[in-house]
């Protein structure tokens, strides 16, 4: 993404002043593009890496979510809220797999764009409505998990209707940030190489002054990324802590339960954090430094689409309910671990399973509930 401005350039690119009428016909008569970013849009060997990223993302991504969805609706029950949330980042991560072959084919013929403003405005919100909400997405589980394992006399994991609406909240927060792009036209002629741009160079004029522009990237970079990442790092330190402390947890379960959750820190790192961070230097630089970080902001904004991969991994086979219902509908042996359930309670990795209609039967075998309602979060 790239700002233009006739004055000085201010983002990824160059701006239109915000006064200008007719800015989308007079952009390529008043401005023209820097000599790196000229340079990039010439760089073969990146739009070709950025281009088998994408084609390796939409080979792993869409068969693997498309299973997880079909299990997760048709043949896990009861709908937890966790549920809900993993159905949710399906979503998202199917919304994305069905717009990337735009992205294959804009990087494959040099970053030229043929498919008209609109079609190029939707690929555009929803390659960052899949970030953000996958972000959120994540937060909440982390944010349900914690309540599960640290709190889990507190915790009710029937209430599904609110998941139902955290969800569908996330969607609106993320669609309202964005819309700015959803409402103006991201395509950019470049008159230099005679190719069109699909968001790399956007006009000034996007939003009314520099204010909202500030403004715009605080919500993305802090509100809709920082916070949710110190939430998720935070759910997940307190949770390992507590399965440490705890001696009365299995051990199989505990290991299981701290390795995922450290691992789910690590992709949280490895897939969002890179792109955000460079995208604030890069603003930051561009505007006082005169310096741009753009090649590298594409190439961390494409590895922010590896996460749609790992979300079946690691979000679903490390469940036991899961991956027993996987291997039973491909025919496959179930391990003996994996068979290992309670009578009331049946183990899924991310959700704790409410005592409401249990509690009188375990505490009759001298069970803990506490205790009980751990193992079943794990």
């Amino acid at each position: 993404m790239t700002l233009c401005s006739c004055d000085d350039p201010v983002l990824i690119v160059v701006l239109l002043p915000s006064k200008l009428p007719h800015h989308s016909t007079m952009i390529s008569n008043v401005t023209q593009l820097d000599n790196a970013t000229l340079e990039m849009f010439t760089n073969r060997t990146l739009s070709n890496t950025l281009s088998v990223i994408y084609i390796l993302v939409i080979l792993i991504s869409f068969p693997g979510n498309i299973l997880s969805m079909v299990l997760l609706v048709f043949y896990t029950k009861p709908k937890t809220p966790t549920i809900i949330f993993m159905i949710n980042l399906s979503i998202t991560d199917l919304a994305l797999g069905s717009f990337l072959p735009f992205q294959v084919i804009y990087h494959i013929k040099g970053y030229d764009w043929n498919y008209g403003e609109t079609l190029c405005s939707v690929v555009s919100v929803m390659f960052y409505s899949n970030m953000y909400c996958s972000i959120l997405t994540m937060m909440a589980i982390s944010a349900e998990r914690y309540f599960g394992i640290v709190h889990p006399m507190k915790y009710d994991c029937r209430r599904k209707h609110y998941a139902i609406g955290a969800c569908l909240a996330m969607w609106a927060l993320v669609l309202g940030v964005l819309y700015p792009m959803e409402s103006t036209d991201l395509t950019y002629r470049v008159k230099e190489l005679n190719i069109t741009t699909c968001f790399d160079v956007l006009k000034k004029d996007m939003l009314p002054t520099m204010q909202h522009w500030a403004a715009f990237l605080f919500v993305l970079v802090f509100i809709l990324f920082l916070i949710p990442f110190i939430i998720t790092v935070s759910c997940y330190i307190a949770i390992i802590v507590c399965l440490l402390k705890e001696r009365d947890t299995r051990s199989i379960h505990k290991r299981r339960a701290i390795s995922l959750a450290i691992l789910v820190v690590l992709v949280f790192v490895t897939c969002f954090a890179p792109n955000n961070i460079i995208f604030f230097l890069h603003i930051i630089n561009k505007i006082y430094y005169e310096k741009s970080y753009y090649a590298a902001y594409k190439l961390s904004l494409s590895f922010s689409c590896v996460n749609s991969c790992l979300d079946p991994f690691i979000y679903y086979f490390a469940s036991k309910d899961f991956r027993r219902k996987f291997r039973k509908l491909f025919g496959l042996p179930v391990s003996n671990s994996d068979l290992i359930t309670t009578q009331h309670f049946r183990e899924s990795l991310f959700s704790a399973r409410s005592l409401s209609q249990a509690e009188a039967d375990e505490e009759q075998n001298g069970l803990s509930p506490t205790l009980k309602k751990k193992e079943s979060t794990i």
